[in-house]
């Protein structure tokens, strides 16, 4: 674990500094091809970092962040769009903090230190109660427990993870940078409908760099192909194909066991999931957009119940088992069995110090 901590300072190290080189090439070079191709460099720099980290809780985020949504920013930034051209520039900390990680500035006033202490007491309270008093016990007798649960165990702890892991960054870049920053999930459990689950609830950053790297360009090539009324059909399918292999792409970085390259060899059960959710939504869209104008709405508690239980089905049926044959909750055990060893380790020879010293 130590030669991965290692690892985790030198990667985003790296990164951060990868960061001031497209920041100062942004100040050089106009937008456009000219500085898509300076950027260039430093895009495959950070699509090759993520393999210096093998653990899940240091490579799975660090993949997620810097060879996904990190290399999307720069492709916009190339052009003058996305995240990090905003008008005014952002000053050298702050592009460097939005580039690296998955956070955007809100358009609202800096919330007050109490406010802030008390997000993170929240966020971290229930999530450490819960992963460590929760998950911890039933992974120790996963063996007797049905594969479909065990597989719902998994989606709820990745869950669970994500916002604890994303909001403790947002609160810490808070509390370092002074920004209110937007959070990545708006209660996912209460949507509507998949159309609102993916556009408006789900990992809110990934929508927002997709949007205008893959949908926006799709509508614009089959608007004169199919009119302005259907373009956005084919857009939804292309912007979900992409996440699918976006997804197939970290699951790689993830399921590495050396800091070698390995063969690629994608289960396409993550890609199937993705294609599946864009025919639906795209479907979605296009009955809405039929019964425009007409009098009629479908019940909201039944929309809510039938949209997460598509999710969870759909879920547990392709994307998690993607992950189980990576070995991701695998080596996610082991590592939180063995933090869970250390923690208990300190903790004894805290009590043994205390007792020799009144001793």
């Amino acid at each position: 674990m130590e030669g991965e901590l290692k690892n985790l300072m030198m990667v985003w190290s790296i990164a951060a500094a990868t960061m001031c080189y497209c920041n100062r090439i942004g100040k050089l070079i106009p937008k456009g091809v000219s500085r898509l191709i300076a950027i260039i460099p430093a895009i495959v720099l950070l699509l090759l970092l993520p393999l210096r980290l093998i653990s899940i809780h240091f490579g799975g985020p660090s993949s997620f962040f810097l060879g996904w949504l990190s290399t999307f920013k720069l492709l916009l930034f190339a052009f003058g769009k996305g995240p990090l051209s905003p008008n005014p520039p952002l000053s050298l900390p702050h592009f460097v903090s939005i580039g690296c990680l998955p956070v955007k500035f809100q358009q609202s006033t800096t919330p007050s230190k109490t406010q802030i202490s008390k997000s993170l007491f929240n966020y971290a309270s229930t999530s450490i109660i819960v992963i460590f008093a929760l998950f911890i016990p039933f992974y120790g007798i996963k063996q007797y427990l049905h594969p479909k649960f065990l597989l719902f165990l998994y989606g709820l702890h990745m869950y669970i993870g994500l916002e604890f892991i994303l909001s403790t960054i947002s609160t810490t870049t808070r509390k370092l940078l002074g920004v209110h920053l937007e959070p990545q999930f708006d209660k996912p459990y209460l949507c509507t409908s998949l159309q609102d689950f993916w556009g408006k609830r789900w990992n809110i950053m990934v929508n927002r760099v997709l949007h205008p790297t893959v949908y926006d360009p799709v509508v614009t090539l089959a608007r004169p192909l199919i009119g302005r009324k259907w373009a956005p059909l084919p857009a939804i399918l292309a912007t979900f194909a992409v996440s699918g292999l976006m997804h197939e792409l970290v699951f790689y970085y993830i399921k590495r066991e050396t800091r070698t390259w390995e063969a690629w060899e994608p289960s396409w059960d993550a890609t199937c999931f993705f294609l599946i959710h864009g025919l639906c939504v795209a479907a979605e869209v296009a009955l809405k957009k039929g019964l425009k104008g007409k009098k009629w709405q479908f019940p909201r508690v039944a929309s809510w119940l039938l949209s997460l239980v598509f999710v969870l089905y759909t879920a547990v049926l392709l994307f998690l088992p993607a992950l189980v044959r990576c070995h991701v909750y695998e080596k996610a055990t082991r590592e939180l069995t063995a933090l869970t060893q250390f923690v208990y380790g300190v903790s004894r020879l805290s009590r043994f110090a205390n007792v020799t010293t009144e001793t």
